[in-house]
């Protein structure tokens, strides 16, 4: 289905170069997703051979799941709210600690059309990629349009980030 659609092809050429990438280091990867509801473990799963260089993927939509799976402490998700910088950082620590994974992705956000707040709009996603023993890093965006889109550009922006992750190494 993905060739039908250029957007969805888009994500699977992203899905294909991240496999590329992470292959050609001898490197795994893992998910850990809230809003995208395991998109991004599916883009990559789309991929022949993906089991070669992708170790698992959380999917963590409620609290308690990120809590129970991840180990996102109750606190910072009371104090900043599950969709924050606080959290997908936590997310990303949590998911390196329970995998194989050499790189971690974290999504968090706001796919609507409800749950939007003056602070945190419908299409706020926060992102986070970590490397084992290395920094974890986020960023915060905010895509334009319905539930759909809110999500596949969060899946197109966190295939992205690999490649940039790898790209400033």
């Amino acid at each position: 289905m993905s060739a039908l659609n250029p957007a969805y092809q888009h994500l699977y050429e992203l899905a294909a170069q991240v496999g590329i990438a992470l292959r050609t280091r001898g490197c795994a990867l893992a998910t850990a997703e809230s809003c995208t509801g395991g998109w991004i473990a599916k883009e990559i799963t789309d991929i022949s051979g993906s089991s070669g260089w992708f170790d698992r993927g959380f999917v963590t939509y409620s609290n308690a799941a990120k809590t129970d799976l991840l180990g996102v402490r109750a606190a910072t998700i009371a104090r900043y709210g599950a969709v924050s910088t606080e959290v997908v950082t936590e997310m990303a620590a949590g998911a390196l600690e329970r995998s194989r994974a050499d790189l971690v992705i974290a999504v968090s956000g706001i796919a609507g059309p409800e749950g939007g707040t003056p602070d945190k709009p419908v299409g706020t996603v926060y992102l986070a990629w970590a490397l084992r023993d290395g920094p974890v890093q986020t960023e915060i965006r905010h895509f334009p349009g319905n539930r759909d889109e809110v999500r596949l550009e969060a899946v197109a922006a966190a295939l992205q980030g690999v490649l940039d992750v790898f790209a400033r190494q």
